[in-house]
C-alpha cells in the first residue's frame, strides 16, 4: 500500500467512532462514521454479545477478564460490517452509586452595571462545581456508611442560565446583579471508574469520554433546549433500573436502583428449577409471546411478586424528586427490560403512582430507536428499545466533535481540573 493510500486509510479510520454499552446481561457496541460538517453519526456496524452470568452485577464489573472477553465479541462483529475498527470509544456507566444531579447557585454581582467576562464567569462555575461535589460526597459516604469514599465527576453540562430571571445562553457580556447557572454533574466512584479504564486499555482503545448511560439518554431526543419539555426516562437494563427527570429542557437528576431483568430471570429459574441461559430464553419468548397459553400463564404468576418490588423500587427513587416541584407525567421506556409486558402493565396501571406527585395520571411509550437525533442507522439492525442506549451515546460523542462554546470551554477545564 502507497504512502497515500495509507494517510487516506488512516484519515477514513479517524473519522469512526465506536460506542460501547456494557450492560449486566448484554454488551452492545455500535460503530459509527462522524460527519462533523452534517453534525450527524452514520452506524455502519452494529455487534451484540451475552455476557457471563458471573461478569457483572448490578451494573458493575465483577470480573474484569471475562467482560474484555465479551466486549471483544461484540465489537469484532460490528467490525466484520464495516471493515475497520475505530480508536476512539464513548463507554456508558450504570450502577447504584453512580449519581448525578444539577445543582443551581445563585450569585449576586457587586456591580450589577459592569459587563460578566471571563474570569468572573469561571469563578462562578467552580462555586458551583465545588459545590455540587461536596454534597455528592456526602450523600454517597451516607448511603455506604463509609466516612469517606473516592469519588470522580465523569461528564457535566450547563443545563439554565439567568440573569436577573432571564434565561440566557451565553452571559458573556451581559450586564445584571443576579446571576443564576445549573450545571448537571455526573459522579462514580473511583472502583467502578478504574475498572472501565482497564477494559478499555485491554481493548487498545482510546476513551474519548465516560457517560452517565441515564443522562445520554435524557439527551438523546434532542429537546434538551426545549423549554417546555419534561419527562421522566426510564431505562431498564440487565441489572439495573436507571432514572433520568427533565424538566423545562434540563436534566434534574438521575437515579439508579439494582433491579433489573436479571433478576427476573433469575427468578424464574429458581422456580422452574432450569439453569439461568433456559430461564433467559423463556422469559425473552414470554416478552415476545411466544409461548403457549400455559406456560405463558405460570411465568406471568411467577414474575407477579418480583413486579411489585421493581415497582416499589420506582416509586422510591421518584420521590426523592418530588420536594420542589410536581413530576413530569410523561414516562419514556427503553432498555431490554422495558419489554418484559409486567413493566409498562404497572406502571400505567393508576394505583402505583398515587403516593407521588404527578400532576395528571403519567402517560406511558416506548422511545425507538429512529427517534434518536442525529443519529442513522444504516444496518436496519437497531429496531428495538435495547437498541437506544448504545445509540444515545453515539448521539452524546457527536457534541464531543462538535464545535465548544465559550462557556462549555470554560466548563471543560473546570471539570479537568476537579479530575485531576
Amino acid at each position: 500500500m502507497g504512502l497515500l493510500a495509507k494517510l487516506k486509510k488512516r484519515r477514513e479510520k479517524n473519522s469512526y467512532a465506536l460506542a460501547l454499552d456494557i450492560g449486566t446481561a448484554v454488551v452492545k457496541a455500535l460503530i459509527f462514521k462522524v460527519d462533523s460538517k452534517e453534525g450527524k453519526g452514520y452506524v455502519g456496524g452494529v455487534g451484540r454479545a451475552n455476557q457471563a452470568f458471573g461478569d457483572m452485577q448490578s451494573g458493575a464489573v465483577t470480573d474484569i477478564a471475562g467482560v474484555v472477553t465479551t466486549c471483544e465479541k461484540a465489537i469484532q462483529e460490528a467490525e466484520k460490517e464495516v471493515g475497520l475498527r475505530p480508536t476512539q470509544v464513548i463507554l456508558g456507566i450504570a450502577g447504584e452509586l453512580v449519581k448525578g444531579s444539577t445543582t443551581t447557585v445563585h450569585y449576586e454581582r457587586l456591580k450589577p452595571k459592569t459587563k460578566i467576562d471571563l474570569p468572573e464567569l469561571k469563578n462562578i462555575l467552580h462555586k458551583v462545581q465545588w459545590k455540587a461535589f461536596d454534597k455528592v460526597r456526602k450523600q454517597l459516604a451516607w448511603e455506604t456508611g463509609h466516612a469517606e469514599i473516592d469519588v470522580k465527576l465523569i461528564n457535566a453540562a450547563i443545563v439554565d442560565v439567568r440573569i436577573d430571571g432571564y434565561r440566557v445562553t451565553n452571559p458573556l457580556g451581559f450586564q445584571g446583579k443576579d446571576v443564576s447557572i445549573g450545571i448537571f454533574n455526573a459522579y462514580a466512584p473511583l472502583v467502578h471508574l478504574g475498572a472501565l479504564q482497564t477494559i478499555v486499555a485491554e481493548l487498545d482503545l482510546d476513551l474519548l469520554s465516560i457517560a452517565a448511560e441515564p443522562y445520554a439518554v435524557a439527551r438523546s431526543l434532542g429537546l434538551e433546549d426545549a423549554p417546555e419539555f419534561s419527562a421522566i426516562f426510564l431505562d431498564v437494563g440487565g441489572g439495573t433500573t436507571d432514572i433520568a427527570v427533565v424538566r423545562n429542557g434540563g436534566v434534574e437528576g438521575t437515579k439508579m436502583f439494582a433491579l433489573g431483568g436479571r433478576a427476573f430471570t433469575k427468578r424464574i429459574s429458581q422456580e422452574l428449577g432450569v439453569g439461568l441461559p433456559e430461564a433467559e430464553e423463556l422469559k425473552i419468548k414470554y416478552s415476545l409471546g411466544q409461548l403457549d397459553i400455559g406456560k405463558l400463564n405460570r411465568i406471568k404468576e411467577i414474575l407477579a411478586g418480583d413486579t411489585r418490588v421493581w415497582v416499589s423500587g420506582l416509586e422510591l427513587a421518584l420521590s426523592e424528586f418530588t420536594e420542589s416541584d410536581l413530576l413530569p407525567s410523561r414516562i419514556l421506556l427503553c432498555g431490554g427490560g422495558s419489554l418484559l409486558p409486567e413493566i409498562k402493565a404497572s406502571i400505567v396501571n393508576p394505583r402505583w403512582s398515587e403516593n407521588l406527585a404527578f400532576a395528571k395520571l403519567p402517560q406511558v411509550s416506548f422511545i425507538h430507536p429512529e427517534e434518536i437525533v442525529n443519529i442513522v442507522d444504516q444496518t436496519g439492525k437497531l429496531t428495538q428499545p435495547q437498541d437506544v442506549t448504545p445509540m444515545a451515546l453515539a448521539n452524546l460523542a457527536l457534541d464531543l466533535a462538535g464545535e465548544e462554546g465559550a462557556m462549555g470551554g470554560i466548563l471543560r477545564r473546570v471539570v479537568r481540573m476537579m479530575q485531576t
